[in-house]
């Protein structure tokens, strides 16, 4: 090949150098891309075959390579949907044609549809929790939502347990049959009342009064007697109409205090909601003076305030009365070879046949990251090693320019020869 394959050589030198070049200028224009991963340029050499008796110069291939499977530094952010995964995995997101994808880039905030979007424009993906608890093909991205945050933006759960807890007075008086709270009529009295929220199908607050009664029926005998309050006389008690008592539950104690009735709970219909499952296995007998505390479940109709997003993929809706409601699962993608993903616009990878088939997961489970919120994973570039690079190549395509500029030199030489 002679002079000319010197030439070839220079060029071959020149370009491996100006790919350098690229990737060095592509890491330093992202330095700041949150989730970037760099690329490098590395050399092979490629070697001409022919006549052994003389160099016949070959040149150089270029191979890009990303470093995709090292981390950034996680730093802190502001907004509850700045994603970062502490580990290996990727966010599974989606273009606007539901294409999927692989990327790093947590920077998610909502769109007008109150789709969670990254910087890029793609859309954050997960599984929805409206039926439970989903059903994970790990080599599949089947069933994967775009996570959106305006399905939930009212939500009111009835009533469907309730709590009865504290002491009764032992030393309390007899209340006469004939005047028990069970009795519902005018002059019934009590040992103690309580009076609690309660919320219907629809969300609506139902007002629930409990009278407890000591009967004497036997030395540690108490009855429980829950009516709905709108039913109440003009007085605010007995009797009440129509009646009767939602629930009347009987209550005893042994000689220690303890309760013997069982089971310790009681059915109580909130009118046009659930029955609710009230709990009295709490409430103890002593000489002290009666002291009770009911609580139960439900809410009413609330709009989103705020998201969270924990650690395992859960993303929360939080409601503005401090509810929270579990809406979609957020999973993690891998695949065998991570380096061998194919880079695409945008900062996010497909999967390629060099890279294996996609794994789907949960975070903290198996080989997944966890996630964490108000963080962001930033580029895993070094500025000062680009900047060396750089330097490194400018010098190298200065010399492989040097050699071109030989060979033409040269070349000039063996053309004039003819003169």
């Amino acid at each position: 090949m002679g002079i000319f394959g010197i030439m070839r050589t220079g060029v071959s030198g020149m370009a491996a150098q100006a790919s350098k070049l690229s990737a060095a200028g592509d890491n330093i224009a992202n330095v700041n891309t949150v989730g970037y991963k760099r690329a490098s340029t590395e050399f092979s050499s490629f070697i001409s075959e022919g006549n052994r008796s003389e160099y016949n110069s070959g040149g150089v291939d270029t191979h890009t390579r990303y470093a995709i499977s090292e981390d950034g530094v996680i730093m802190g952010a502001t907004n509850t949907t700045d994603l970062a995964i502490n580990g290996k995995g990727f966010f599974i997101v989606s273009d606007a044609g539901g294409t999927p994808y692989m990327t790093r880039a947590g920077a998610f905030v909502p769109n007008g549809d109150m789709d969670l979007i990254n910087s890029a424009g793609f859309y954050l993906m997960g599984y929805p929790l409206t039926n439970g608890d989903p059903n994970v093909i790990s080599n599949s991205l089947d069933g994967l939502q775009r996570v959106n945050l305006a399905n939930v933006a009212y939500e009111s759960t009835p009533t469907e347990n309730g709590w009865l807890s504290g002491n009764l007075d032992a030393n309390s008086p007899v209340i006469a049959a004939a005047n028990l709270p069970s009795g519902n009529v005018a002059g019934s009295t009590y040992s103690s009342k309580s009076s609690i929220v309660s919320y219907d199908n629809l969300g609506n607050k139902v007002f629930l009064d409990v009278y407890v009664a000591k009967t004497g029926t036997g030395p540690d005998t108490w009855q429980a007697v829950v009516y709905d309050k709108s039913q109440a006389s003009a007085s605010g008690g007995f009797p009440y109409v129509p009646g009767p008592a939602l629930a009347t539950i009987p209550l005893a104690f042994n000689g220690t205090g303890q309760l013997t009735t069982a089971p310790a709970t009681a059915n109580v219909p909130i009118p046009n909601g659930q029955t609710m499952v009230l709990d009295f296995s709490q409430v103890s007998q002593t000489g002290t003076d009666t002291s009770l505390q009911l609580e139960v479940d439900g809410n009413a109709p609330s709009a989103v305030d705020d998201v969270e997003i924990a650690s395992d993929g859960t993303v929360y809706a939080v409601f503005e009365n401090g509810a929270r409601l579990a809406t979609y699962k957020i999973p993690l993608a891998t695949v065998p070879s991570p380096d061998q993903l194919t880079p695409e616009s945008g900062n996010v990878y497909s999967v390629s046949a060099m890279s294996g088939d996609v794994i789907v997961g949960f975070p903290e489970n198996g080989q997944f990251g966890s996630l964490r919120s108000k963080a962001l994973e930033q580029s895993n570039v070094d500025l000062a090693n680009e900047l060396t690079s750089m330097i490194e190549s400018q010098r190298s395509y200065t010399a492989s320019s040097k050699v071109f500029q030989t060979g033409s030199e040269l070349l000039d030489v063996l053309v004039n020869l003819k003169r």
